[in-house]
């Protein structure tokens, strides 16, 4: 049986799950849910499950928990959202019985809820055949209205938050050295495969392991009047396709900003930079900019302009493809 890719696959679970009942389009990754009595919620879930998202080999079990949280965060960011408390449901594999695993998932969550300002308000625990960590996160909506991903206008200028790929060449140094060190260990050599490795390198491996959801940068942009956001999670060039196809128009890019040491492969198509990418009326950049350097944020990076025509989405005048990471489902 052919496995279906990960947008065709939600497509037909957002048909089953509406099925004619009025519920919004479910493109978003979070959910504004409206408070009887008043006020609004913003609420999402994330998964990070061993041999998918992460590999152990390469991660500890504090690098896991933290990517867990953040990752479920930057979807509220893309909101434009305030975090107000994350649920964590942890499986364990039965084979970690002694503990460690479950405690060092834990503890690095805890080192991103103090980073991000998002406290853990309960959660589940449970033994399984891999290791899961699933993150329920909720927000809030400090004024305005929440920034989905379907509201991009032709001739909104294009801004994302910092440079792409950092993570996807972070990945890559890691598998480098994992090689390395097999290759010395297979060779009996006693000197460490990467003694100490560079700057550049142990950064990049850092940018991988520890991302950053851009809280302050989304809340910058809502209050500034953004029409669309979207973080990138799969890949630059996948995520504005994604929010080009929920918002009906095209758009015409004139550079992509490449983070040091990462190729211009890694910077479309990566993921996992949970850098923002937002699209506001070129009336409304001004006071962005300024709300940005205000809060002491990094100066969000002009990349091009949405044009009226869905059927057009280039760089550089060439037709950029849908590169990113995408689930392949049965």
């Amino acid at each position: 049986m052919r496995r279906l890719d990960e947008d065709v696959a939600l497509e037909r679970i957002r048909r089953a799950l509406t099925g004619g009942i009025e519920v919004g389009d479910l493109r978003d990754d979070a959910a504004v849910l409206d408070v009887p009595g008043g006020g609004s919620v913003v609420v999402s879930v994330d998964s990070v499950v061993d041999g998918v998202h992460v590999d152990r080999g390469l991660c500890s079990p504090h690098d896991i928990g933290w990517k867990a949280l953040m990752g479920a965060l930057s979807d509220l960011a893309a909101m434009g959202a305030r975090p107000l408390g994350a649920l964590v449901a942890l499986c364990v594999p039965e084979a970690d019985g002694d503990g460690s695993v479950a405690l060092g998932v834990m503890e690095g969550v805890a080192e991103a809820s103090a980073a991000s300002g998002c406290p853990v308000v309960g959660g589940d625990v449970s033994s399984a055949g891999v290791l899961v960590v699933s993150v329920t996160v909720m927000g809030t909506l400090a004024g305005g209205s929440a920034v989905p991903r379907s509201g991009a206008r032709a001739g909104d200028v294009i801004l994302v938050t910092g440079p792409c790929g950092g993570s996807a060449a972070g990945l890559r140094v890691l598998r480098d050295r994992a090689g390395s060190a097999a290759s010395a260990d297979a060779a009996g050599s006693a000197a460490s495969a990467d003694a100490a490795g560079s700057a550049a390198s142990a950064n990049l491996a850092s940018v991988f392991r520890r991302p950053v959801a851009r809280l302050a940068e989304g809340e910058a942009a809502r209050l500034s009047g953004a029409h669309a956001m979207i973080d990138v999670s799969d890949g630059l060039a996948l995520d504005l396709h994604r929010l080009a196809d929920a918002s009906g128009v095209g758009f015409a890019l004139d550079t992509v900003p490449v983070a040091a040491g990462a190729t211009s492969e890694e910077a479309l198509g990566g993921g996992e930079d949970y850098e923002l990418i937002v699209l506001i009326d070129p009336g409304h950049l001004e006071a962005y900019e300024k709300r940005h350097a205000g809060s002491g944020l990094r100066p969000p990076l002009r990349i091009g302009t949405a044009t009226g025509d869905p059927s057009r989405r280039t760089l550089d005048g060439r037709d950029l493809a849908r590169l990113g990471w995408q689930h392949r489902l049965g």
